[in-house]
């Protein structure tokens, strides 16, 4: 008899074109190929239902997320509090199989007395009060800035709900580390992604990329750092893709033709460009999780220039050029742009990558491991 199991999940997951929601997806995809039934539970707020889902899924439900919610009452953290629809409990509790919760974000029922005795596993996408403390530091706005700082106080204490949780499903050495410290629970299980096998074109690319949702603070702010400290310091073709970019970087973009500002491309025209690029480049200085952007970077395009934040303790350290600073971020694209990524360089890649912890495969039945 197969095994089933709920994921409520924060967004849906489809299309999956950002960082949780690519987890969230590719997760729910694998599990499906290795024979287990899921049962998904998406919150909305913004996103159409997607028939996709039932694809991969065995039933789908939506809810409305309640974002009326006053996000600076309580003390309960506003990412929880609109995902409480009553509606979930009910669906939950018409049968006994287990249950995962994406991200602390899904976890309002998790002490609920209908629930006692259930598997009830938390998939941790960051240290969610200090992915927020740095949301607030790279953000402008100021209403913005006052609800990210609020956020990451409600976060810090909301978490330790955590401890009742059967596992915490760590998403990286890091946090896996941090989680079982304090709680005792934790099992790491890193990020799935979208790629099942490395696909790499050898040769040449004819510019650089760096891609992201430009509508997050720190993708915002790693592109305009890019354009202001980099880009514009050299005479290579530059493009930077992602949705919803800052009136500051497409003001900073335009000052130099070089750099190109694309904000219509779908998922699949962004991974077409990984592949294309040259060289990917991706800082960040979001310490807190595992960027799947790099992922898809190192298993589908050429070159890869970091800054150490990226790579920190992911063991991709070796698949990576890593660049100290944008003075050495600058001579390492100019470096590289003169070379030829070659079947020897795509040999080395494909074996670091089938060493490392990212296998699909392997780590979802490590997850089927503990239902």
């Amino acid at each position: 008899m197969k095994k089933t199991l709920h994921i409520v999940s924060f967004d849906v997951p489809f299309p999956a074109d950002y960082g949780g929601v690519i987890d969230i997806y590719h997760k729910a995809r694998i599990l499906h190929k290795l024979g287990i039934n899921v049962i998904m539970h998406c919150f909305q707020y913004g996103r159409a239902e997607a028939p996709e889902l039932n694809e991969i899924c065995k039933k789908v439900y939506y809810y409305k997320r309640s974002r009326y919610k006053n996000p600076f009452i309580g003390d309960t953290p506003y990412i929880v509090s609109t995902r409480s629809d009553e509606q979930l409990l009910k669906n939950l509790c018409k049968d006994q199989h287990p249950i995962l919760l994406e991200g602390i974000h899904c976890t309002y029922f998790l002490n609920h007395p209908k629930l006692s005795g259930r598997i009830q596993l938390v998939r941790n996408h960051n240290i969610e009060h200090d992915y927020y403390k740095n949301l607030e530091l790279v953000e402008t706005n100021y209403f913005k800035k006052y609800f990210f700082r609020g956020e990451s106080d409600k976060l810090k204490g909301y978490e330790k709900h955590l401890k009742n949780a059967t596992k915490v499903l760590a998403i990286s050495p890091q946090d896996h580390q941090y989680l079982n410290k304090k709680y005792h629970n934790s099992v790491l299980i890193p990020a799935f992604h979208p790629n099942d096998d490395v696909d790499i074109r050898t040769g040449k690319g004819k510019f650089i990329l760096y891609h992201g949702n430009l509508g997050v603070g720190e993708n915002n702010f790693a592109a305009l750092y890019l354009v202001k400290d980099v880009f514009s310091k050299i005479r290579i073709p530059c493009t930077i893709a992602g949705s919803n970019p800052s009136d500051e970087l497409k003001k900073a973009c335009m000052k130099h033709p070089h750099i190109r500002l694309i904000d219509n491309w779908n998922n699949a025209q962004i991974m077409e460009a990984i592949s294309k690029a040259h060289i990917n480049v991706l800082p960040t200085f979001q310490g807190t999780g595992i960027k799947l952007k790099l992922l898809n970077a190192l298993y589908r395009g050429r070159y890869c220039v970091v800054n150490p934040t990226m790579v920190v303790n992911t063991g991709l350290e070796k698949a990576c050029i890593i660049a100290e600073n944008a003075e050495k971020m600058i001579f390492d694209i100019e470096k590289y742009w003169q070379e030829t990524f070659t079947e020897s360089e795509l040999k080395v890649r494909s074996e670091i990558l089938s060493k490392s912890i990212f296998d699909n495969e392997v780590n979802a039945r490590n997850l089927i491991g503990l239902l």
